[in-house]
Formats: C-alpha cells, structure tokens, sequence
C-alpha cells in the first residue's frame, strides 16, 4: 500500500535537518562551561599563561581557562569558538575565546570570562539568562586567531635581569598553529641558541647571546605526526641593551 508523501513530510524534514546539523558540527567538540567569579568583562591577571593585565584584556576579554587545551602552555594564544547549545537562549555563531589560563571545573573544557560566556548569547536578556544558569553545555572548535594591523609582539618579563637572564612572552600571534619551539640568535655572528619553555607562554635564555637579537618560532600544525612546520624568523631587532618590562615589535606576523 503506498502512503501520501504530504502525510510523513514534517518527519522527513526534522530528520533531514538532523542530519545537516550533525554533518556541519562534525568538526565540533561537545563539552561543557562555566565562568569566572567576579570577572566581570575582563579574564584573570594570574592566569598561567603568565599574561599578567594583558591576558585580563586581551581579545576584548573574550578569554578562557582550559585544563585539556592547555596543553603544558602549547595551547596558550589559541583560539576557539565556542558556542552554547541552548536554542531559547544561544546564537549559532557563539563567541571566539582566546587560552590565557589552566583550569577546569565540574568536567567543563572552558572556564570563560564573564564577558564570553554572555557573549555565547540570542540578546541581551538571553545572556543575563545564561550568566544565572551559570553551567552551560556548549560546543567548540580551533579557529584562527585574527589580530588585524599588529605584528607579533615580544614582551620581556620583569623576571628577566640583563645581560644575564632573558625571558619573553610571544603576544598578537595569528592563525591556529602552535609554536612549538624558538630560537634566539644574535644577529652580528649568527650565533642561535635553542630555548626552553620554562611556563605557560614564557621562553627563556640563561647567558643569552649579547648584541643585537633576532627570534626565530616553529609553527606546527599539530596534526598527526607533527604536522606541517615552519619558521618564521622577526625583522625587527631586540636592542643588545634590552629592558625588563619592554615590549618588541617583531615586524612579522602568521599571514592568513
């Protein structure tokens, strides 16, 4: 017996939109978030990242704590969205975070600054709404960080002590790949020196070369089996007479 087309259509429908919904979040993690007590619109000044009041700002204050992208300080500067799962309350869009901080809460993946997780918003009530739920479920994916006219930037840290002791932080990086390892050459005779990452998003050199420094980062992409890598080496110097404190226009920056 053949049945009317017109009488199943709604359920062919929902199904097929089922369907299209699971193929274009195919590429979205299924997770958990929370936010920050009293962060108002800013993240945290002691992440572990070693930000400082930079990481508090950075990306509008769209930024996050995460204990599994973390990833020892690999993960610090990248960049997901993340978005509720909410109909009555989520846009489909949700918000674009930045790592600037390790932790984890009650299973979550994300523990986003205030101003992030209301972000995550349909309008204004919604996100008054999602800030009393407090605990959202949500879905994320690695997008590219996208800083429009800066060039990486090199902040040396108040911990560093001249000539003897050097330690940076690498701020304003584009794209989605990770910087997996850096070089400090002094420009004169050419002379490199391999760093280590001591924590979070600080690199450091003990007896660092003297003159005038050039810092070269391996980008990988993190895919299986390291992935596709590549140097990228500034054009700007760091003066031989560097500062604790100061901040260094690399002169290049991820082209997207």
């Amino acid at each position: 017996m053949a049945f009317p087309l017109n009488r199943h259509l709604p359920a062919l429908l929902y199904l097929f939109a089922l369907i299209s919904k699971a193929t274009a979040d195919a590429n979205f993690t299924v997770s958990k978030a929370v936010y920050y007590p009293n962060s108002d619109t800013k993240g945290t000044e002691t992440g572990a990242c070693e930000y400082g009041a930079f990481g508090a700002t950075l990306n509008n204050g769209d930024v996050s704590a995460s204990a599994s992208l973390y990833r020892n300080g690999v993960g610090c500067g990248a960049c997901y969205q993340v978005r509720c799962t909410n109909p009555y309350y989520c846009s489909t869009s949700g918000v674009t975070i930045v790592i600037t901080d390790s932790g984890a809460s009650d299973g979550t993946d994300f523990i986003l600054s205030q101003h992030a997780f209301a972000g995550m918003r349909q309008n204004k009530d919604a996100g008054a709404t999602l800030l009393n739920l407090g605990y959202v479920g949500i879905e994320y994916r690695r997008v590219p960080c996208i800083y429009p006219g800066k060039n990486i930037i090199f902040k040396i840290t108040e911990n560093s002590h001249f000539p003897y002791y050097l330690e940076f932080e690498i701020w304003y990086q584009q794209g989605n790949q990770d910087i997996i390892a850096v070089q400090l050459c002094e420009t004169v005779n050419l002379q490199c020196q391999l760093l280590g990452r001591t924590h979070g998003a600080v690199w450091a050199a003990v007896s660092p070369p003297s003159g005038p420094l050039s810092i070269r980062m391996l980008f990988s992409s993190g895919a299986p089996h390291g992935g596709d890598q590549k140097w990228l080496v500034s054009t700007n110097i760091i003066p031989q007479n560097w500062t604790a404190g100061a901040t260094y226009d690399s002169g290049v920056q991820v082209q997207l």
